[in-house]
């Protein structure tokens, strides 16, 4: 697999982000991740989605760590810090899980609390439903776990020609627009980082054409599958959707419905757009603390 690495000068001075890099080989590549707070305390399971890479969680990496969690935040395949694959060919659904799974299998990860938004949440809740013996709880805010049995709303539609036709991928004007704050230079600066021309792209390009729109799609048997497992899903399953996301509008209900996890929980609404992170970090950081330490108190 013919792949490249952004060269590190690109990530110098970012704001808000001096975390200390720390890397695993996964199938002949460098996958990166940030790891804060107490090596011996249970994890906490950062994953970013689409275009996005764990700069997207420096607001919250700390706050987390502070309450006494280890917060681990990877970049996947392709994107940060992490080694990306030339071919838009390369990318797949189960390719990005195989990477994921190996990922917590190196670091042994147990009892894990998965944070998850758009990608982080297709990746995310089918690693916790193929492993669910390594998952405590699960934080998911504007995201989803789709079969390709429900047709994807009109924002969708429009955001994957836009990523397989337009000759113009400007990643950080992608994320300031899905996001209620203006984000600064330097902030524009850093998600432009690992991408120094369209070569670093492929990846971020091939995720929109990856999410199941039909019942015949590649991926849409695990997701049913998984879909089982979390129909039966008991431990702790927060939702904490943002109020102003076309894309994954409605779904928090869709997913309190269907998961007995969910049942009993202080789910909110915070405000923001698609990239919620940038507008109510500190709210959506508070939350997964609040669960934990509920959570916790019920088991001790």
């Amino acid at each position: 697999m013919d792949f490249i690495r952004t060269p590190e000068e690109q990530f110098k001075h970012l704001p808000n982000y001096s975390f200390s890099p720390n890397y695993l080989p996964i199938e002949g590549l460098r996958m990166h991740y940030v790891d804060e707070g107490p090596a011996d305390a249970d994890p906490v399971l950062m994953l970013h989605g689409e275009p996005t890479w764990s700069y997207l969680y420096r607001h919250m990496i700390p706050i987390c760590a502070a309450a006494g969690h280890r917060v681990i935040a990877p970049d996947l395949i392709g994107f940060g810090k992490s080694d990306k694959p030339i071919h838009q060919s390369d990318y797949s659904y189960q390719a990005h899980m195989d990477w994921m799974k190996q990922f917590i299998e190196q670091l042994n990860l147990t009892n894990i609390t998965l944070v998850c938004q758009d990608w982080g949440s297709l990746l995310g809740l089918r690693l916790a439903a193929e492993n669910e013996h390594r998952f405590k709880a699960i934080v998911i805010g504007n995201g989803g776990l789709p079969t390709g049995e429900q047709s994807p709303p009109k924002a969708f539609k429009i955001w994957k020609a836009f990523a397989l036709n337009s000759p113009w991928f400007p990643i950080a004007r992608i994320i300031d627009s899905g996001s209620f704050k203006k984000l600064g230079k330097d902030e524009k600066r850093a998600y432009d980082a690992p991408f120094p021309n369209k070569k670093y792209k492929a990846g971020a390009r091939a995720f929109p054409a990856l999410v199941p729109v039909t019942p015949d799609d590649p991926a849409s048997h695990a997701n049913t599958q998984a879909w089982e497992v979390l129909k039966q899903w008991q431990k702790p399953f927060l939702t904490t959707f943002s109020n102003g996301d076309p894309i994954t509008r409605g779904g928090d209900k869709y997913l309190q419905q269907r998961i007995p996890g969910c049942d009993g929980l202080p789910h909110q609404t915070l405000v923001g757009g698609h990239f919620l992170q940038e507008d109510s970090p500190r709210e959506f950081a508070e939350a997964v603390n609040r669960l934990l330490g509920s959570n916790d108190a019920k088991t001790t």
